[in-house]
């Protein structure tokens, strides 16, 4: 059988005929090496004019002043069947300007973390990792903190659960977790479709029900059932106490 060669001939080598085997699997093994290379996609996220977001305060025996840490965040696949709610960026202040450079050097890093996207959940156990070799102390609760840094770590781990990032220990947590987020959408989607009249109903049921407006969010059932009783912050809702 003759074979037409069209291009100029640059190079030759000659295989013996035991040799064949092995050069074709070669040459199969490159072709899928091609084949299975990554293709990594991204989608570039421009930051929204506003963005909603959660202040907490930390109270730490080390610092003189407390310390004040913001998240915003965003909301990716807005009225879809996929929408999800993502830390954006994180802020830190404080009256006190004596750790003021590592505070901006950590909230820009946490920020670009949370804005590369991806499973960023790994930077609480980071940050919860950090002891200070002064020592460490014991917060509101009797929870032990190894350092600011620590609390810090456990206040966005706290964040992500009740945005759903992080899905809580206990079944019974993430149940009720994944049922309030539904009845949450499930409100949005009807409230728009409702008349002023059933609007109405709705609010005076509602009011009926719910706890009292002062009320704080509960870190446990992710209820907004916290009050003030005897001197503790207690949950009305799964009974939880910061006094233990």
């Amino acid at each position: 059988m003759s074979v037409k060669i069209k291009h100029k001939i640059t190079g030759y080598e000659v295989v013996k005929p035991e040799e064949l085997e092995a050069v074709k699997a070669a040459a199969a093994e490159k072709e899928n090496d091609k084949l299975a290379e990554v293709v990594h996609l991204h989608e570039r996220v421009e930051r929204p004019e506003i963005l909603a977001g959660t202040t907490y305060k930390i109270r730490s025996p080390l610092f003189e002043h407390s310390l004040y840490v913001t998240i915003n965040d965003i909301i990716l696949n807005q009225d879809t069947e996929h929408e999800s709610q993502r830390p954006f960026e994180i802020f830190i202040n404080s009256k006190n300007m004596e750790h003021f450079q590592w505070a901006v050097a950590l909230t820009r890093l946490m920020s670009a973390v949370f804005r590369k996207g991806g499973d960023v959940t790994f930077i609480v156990e980071e940050l919860k990792a950090v002891f200070d070799p002064r020592g460490g102390y014991y917060k509101t609760g009797g929870i032990y903190m190894p350092s600011v840094v620590a609390e810090i770590g456990l206040v966005v781990e706290d964040h992500m659960k009740r945005i759903g990032l992080i899905l809580p220990d206990d079944p019974a947590e993430r149940e009720s977790l994944r049922k309030k987020k539904q009845a949450l959408k499930d409100s949005h989607k009807t409230s728009a479709e409702q008349t002023p009249k059933a609007s109405a109903e709705a609010t005076e049921t509602e009011s009926a029900d719910s706890y009292p407006r002062n009320a704080e969010l509960c870190h446990k059932c992710h209820t907004k059932a916290m009050m003030v009783l005897d001197g503790c912050q207690t949950c009305l809702s799964c009974g939880y106490s910061k006094c233990g």
